[in-house]
């Protein structure tokens, strides 16, 4: 009884699901046409009985008991319609759903089966446009909940079909719709037919984007261009697209491209160098020094992102495919502009924009400089950078030195504002004044000091000291300190100064040359071995030279640095400055005196002496006592 009450029920269902699709007539009782009748004749004929009416009035009752059975022929006509009108919940296939009705989470789809399926609406967040009687593709998921209830999916009936459309789409370059789900690393991920595709951030527009979160949310076309079977990757482009449709409208505009031709553009890009212009598909470089006939640091100093403008072309090369733009050209050029009023020698007064090592360029008016050469500055003579002078931005008065209006060209000078400080020089400097100086800079011949701002004097080495022997100024002064000199030259009209230092104090040699004549002695250390000899400070400003035959000791030693002896002077030259003195002579003229008295006591001995042999002897003996020391030297 439990196999025939299913029986009926499937058959209940069956028919009321048939009904509801698809309804059909039955034919009540088998056709008695024959072969000879009309077919029309023979339909209009036979009975038909519909078959919610034979539902209606069959008796399931005595059906489920087994009392009354449904004739064969009728259960196979069911069994037929049911095939060809109702979907098999039992295959894995994706069927064509219509959306029946909505609700705040859920679409109800029915797809043609026994009841209706459901699905979550997130699976239909890239369709936020999905209404009631749209087509959807669906998979059963599950034939029965807990509840019952059919259990359908959108997303991985999209996926298992997703595959053959983008493979579809990319051979035979078709546009798909997709879905830009989020921001990634580089660009966007986009939802084509259920698939994650990457959309690149150079593949979304043809110009640069400044916000990929525009674009987060957004149903967009785009084309398949790179599809990795291996991993899985599918690359869109929604630039390609945007290409396609502007190839055409530059191959226009370059064809109708002319020197001097203006034309209106949008800011596309800005650089350090310059500025990108989009031209309505060709792209257009304006330089930076074509942006403003005045100096500027930076293009957003002049334009700025997608602002509209004219621009003037320049050149561009055989294809056209590099355009160079100008903006600064549609005005007229400021030095045409420039009126008469301003005339070499008179002051101006502008705006430092340019500082280099040799000079800064001044900004008189809007798009006019001029230089002021550092020489210009200063009236001094020693070179100094521009920068000890100005910086930029500072506003400066100058002179106009020169001025070329066809090449566009002017020079300036500020020294020029103050009194030349040469023009009296005679009387400020005299030859023998005595003033101070600072030191300013070396040379290997000598020092330059300032006098003054715009009056530099020369000391030469040999002019700095009066005894010490200088090879380079770094060793008696530095830069910064404060010099007295004494002025020895003046050349006014070659601008030049002669100054000394050693001039200003006595000269030691004067006073000297008696004390360390020659022939004198003093005792003092050795204070260097230097070649040839060695040198001996017999005081703060008087240093001898000792050869070195000269530095022989009594005992035949040669004396060392710091031993303390006594020393003859045997050359004193003042105009030289020269000092020479000699140990050696200490001791040999003492055996010279000790010789000329023993000759001396000989000859007294002789004339006293009772015998000639005797004083012959006392001779001898002495000889020899010299002989054996001089072998020992």
């Amino acid at each position: 009884m439990a196999e025939e009450k299913k029986a009926a029920e499937a058959v209940k269902a069956t028919a009321e699901a048939t009904q509801k699709a698809n309804p059909v007539t039955q034919e009540v009782s088998e056709p008695t046409q024959t072969v000879h009748e009309e077919p029309q004749s023979a339909q209009q004929a036979v009975p038909k009985q519909d078959p919610q009416e034979f539902l209606q009035n069959f008796d399931w009752d005595k059906y489920e008991e087994g009392i009354e059975k449904v004739e064969d022929s009728k259960l196979t006509e069911f069994e037929q319609l049911v095939a060809e009108n109702f979907v098999d919940t039992a295959d894995e296939e994706v069927v064509d759903g219509t959306v029946v009705h909505m609700t705040d989470r859920e679409a109800i789809i029915d797809i043609n089966a026994k009841s209706e399926g459901v699905i979550s609406l997130n699976e239909f967040r890239y369709n936020p446009d999905l209404k009631v009687g749209d087509k959807v593709e669906v998979l059963i998921d599950i034939r029965e909940d807990k509840t019952g209830q059919l259990v359908l999916s959108h997303r991985k009936a999209r996926t298992i079909k997703a595959w053959d459309r983008v493979n579809a789409a990319h051979d035979k370059e078709e546009v798909v719709q997709g879905f830009v789900k989020c921001r990634t690393k580089g660009g966007m991920i986009v939802d084509v037919f259920g698939i994650e595709a990457f959309l690149p951030g150079s593949q979304i527009d043809v110009k640069p984007i400044r916000d990929y979160d525009q674009y987060v949310g957004k149903t967009m076309e785009f084309k398949v261009v790179k599809i990795n079977h291996e991993f899985k990757n599918v690359v869109v482009s929604h630039k390609a697209l945007i290409e396609a449709d502007i190839e055409e409208q530059k191959k226009e505009i370059i064809g109708q491209l002319e020197k001097g031709q203006v034309l209106e553009g949008v800011v596309k890009n800005i650089t350090s160098y310059g500025v990108f212009i989009d031209l309505g598909g060709v792209d257009g470089l304006i330089h930076i020094t074509d942006l403003s006939w005045s100096r500027i640091n930076h293009p957003n100093e002049v334009v700025e992102l997608d602002q509209k403008l004219n621009v003037v072309i320049l050149d561009f090369d055989d294809n056209k495919s590099r355009i160079q733009l100008g903006l600064k050209q549609l005005e007229k050029h400021p030095w045409d502009a420039l009126g008469d009023n301003i005339q070499v020698g008179d002051k101006v007064k502008g705006k430092v924009v340019v500082i280099a090592d040799y000079g800064a360029f001044i900004e008189v008016a809007e798009g006019v400089e001029g230089l002021i050469h550092v020489s210009e500055m200063s009236w001094s003579t020693h070179l100094r950078s521009a920068q000890d002078f100005v910086s930029v931005g500072d506003e400066v008065e100058a002179v106009v030195l020169t001025l070329d209006r066809e090449d566009r060209k002017m020079s300036l000078g500020i020294k020029q504002l103050t009194p030349d400080p040469w023009t009296d020089i005679t009387s400020k400097y005299p030859v023998g004044s005595r003033h101070k100086g600072i030191v300013r800079n070396f040379t290997n011949f000598g020092v330059f000091v300032e006098m003054e701002e715009g009056i530099d004097g020369l000391i030469y080495i040999s002019d700095l000291s009066w005894t010490k022997k200088i090879k380079h100024p770094s060793e008696f002064v530095n830069v910064g300190d404060t010099l007295e000199v004494e002025v020895l030259e003046l050349d006014v009209e070659g601008r030049k100064l002669s100054l000394g230092h050693k001039q200003t104090t006595e000269n030691p040699w004067d006073k000297y040359a008696k004390e360390f004549a020659e022939g004198t002695v003093h005792k003092a250390a050795v204070s260097d071995i230097v070649d040839k000899g060695a040198t001996v400070m017999l005081n703060e400003d008087i240093t001898a030279f000792v050869p070195s035959r000269h530095m022989e000791k009594e005992n035949g030693n040669k004396l060392k640095k710091g031993e303390e002896v006594e020393f003859k002077i045997i050359e004193f030259n003042k105009d030289f400055k020269r000092v020479v003195a000699s140990h050696t002579a200490i001791f040999r003229e003492q055996e010279e005196r000790n010789v000329r008295t023993a000759r001396k006591k000989a000859a007294a001995a002789e004339e006293a002496a009772p015998t000639l042999g005797d004083a012959n002897a006392q001779l001898q003996a002495l000889k020899d006592k010299m002989e054996a020391d001089s072998r020992k030297k």
